[in-house]
């Protein structure tokens, strides 16, 4: 009798079941949590792999749309196969991501249309406000370029953090419908995935969700690489080599970088001692002297060479800025505010520099311009410093 406890061994038998019908119910019913398939320490690895990437992508995107961009700590648990339609009940855009250099592995991004639509429409020059949840070609080119700024971003954070070279290719982007058959490719074949949820704020416009979906194994060569990076072999060979260096031989080769030191400080002397000697003889170098010559009053001056040299003369009626969403809404009958009131003065420029300002004259059928102040000369000098 075992006093009503049960053994080691009855537990085990308890947990795994005792015939293959109880398995399988096990495998469809039981919920799988992330503490089944990664340890805490795993589990914190990843997640700082994915805060340092993203962290160095939401600045990428930032600049990208203009807008304010946070990421923050991804939050990580498992998900099965079964469950992903549960996940996305409506269509989704997913980007698959392949690396190609350092890991060997995809992921897959999945983040809401709504989202894409504004994030399509700011890449685009866009203010973000838009309703519109069908996504074009246009519109998945813009977010398949932004997708790539930001994995390029991330790739180059994973370098340093796994002191290697890490390189994905270019992302493939489609319109993920998990119920249906279309796109079902790009979704990983194994029955339990790891879930990465990042919360992606973009201004004022996105409070959001962006997921990262990979398979376990994936997650665990990450995690490997970063808590057990791999030793140069190729050093530790060197230094094993070095240290059963005998004590004799390293004498004998002090001994001989002693001897070819001293072989080579004799001949320089040697070399040295002998230009010396033929090169007794030393001297300051002596220069011709210029006198002053004088030249007649009318060629000290003459600005006669120096007239025809051809000047730009440029009338400036006003200036302005605009940012480029301005101006590409520029079209025929766009009118463009300048800097100057009407009946100002335009300036007139010379090489670029300022000389005179004058007003505005029609001859005949040609606009000119009437001076009507001179810049000083004063002027001219402050401007030149």
């Amino acid at each position: 009798m075992n006093d009503g406890m049960l053994s080691q061994d009855e537990i085990d038998a308890l947990l795994k079941g005792t015939d293959d019908d109880g398995i399988d119910d096990v495998e469809e019913d039981a919920v799988i949590k992330i503490e089944d398939v990664l340890s805490d320490i795993e589990t914190d690895a990843l997640g700082e792999i994915g805060n340092i990437s993203f962290g160095s992508s939401a600045t990428t995107l930032s600049t990208l749309l203009n807008q304010k961009v946070e990421i923050t700590t991804p939050t990580i648990s498992t998900i099965k196969q079964s469950d992903l339609a549960n996940e996305f009940p409506k269509p989704h855009v997913g980007v698959e991501v392949q690396y190609t250099d350092g890991f060997e592995g995809m992921n897959l991004f999945v983040l809401q249309s709504t989202d894409a639509a504004i994030i399509a429409d700011l890449m685009l020059g866009g203010d973000g406000n838009t309703n519109n949840e069908e996504l074009n070609d246009i519109h998945l080119s813009a977010i398949q370029e932004a997708m790539n700024q930001m994995m390029g971003t991330a790739a180059t954070s994973m370098s340093t953090i796994f002191n290697k070279r890490v390189d994905i290719s270019p992302p493939s982007i489609m319109v993920l419908d998990v119920k249906g058959e279309k796109n079902n490719q790009y979704i990983p074949d194994d029955d339990v995935l790891i879930k990465v949820s990042f919360q992606l704020k973009i201004g004022k416009l996105i409070d959001s969700n962006i997921m990262q979906i990979l398979p376990i194994n994936f997650a665990k060569d990450m995690v490997d690489g970063l808590l057990n990076p791999p030793t140069n072999e190729l050093y530790q060979n060197h230094e094993s080599d070095n240290s059963q260096t005998s004590t004799h031989e390293k004498q004998q080769k002090q001994t001989e970088d002693e001897a070819l030191a001293k072989t080579e400080k004799n001949s320089k002397t040697k070399y040295l001692g002998e230009n010396t000697h033929q090169n007794a003889s030393v001297h300051n170098a002596a220069f011709s002297t210029f006198d002053e010559v004088d030249l007649p009053k009318n060629e000290k001056r003459n600005l006669d060479m120096l007239l025809d040299i051809p000047l730009q003369v440029t009338v400036e009626l006003g200036r302005t800025s605009h940012t480029v969403k301005d101006i590409l809404e520029f079209s025929s009958g766009s009118i463009i505010e300048l800097d100057k009131l009407a009946g100002e003065p335009v300036d007139i420029h010379v090489n670029s520099k300022l000389i005179a300002q004058g007003e505005v004259v029609v001859i005949d059928e040609n606009f000119g311009v009437r001076v009507t102040d001179i810049v000083s000369q004063s002027d001219r000098l402050k401007k030149l410093k």
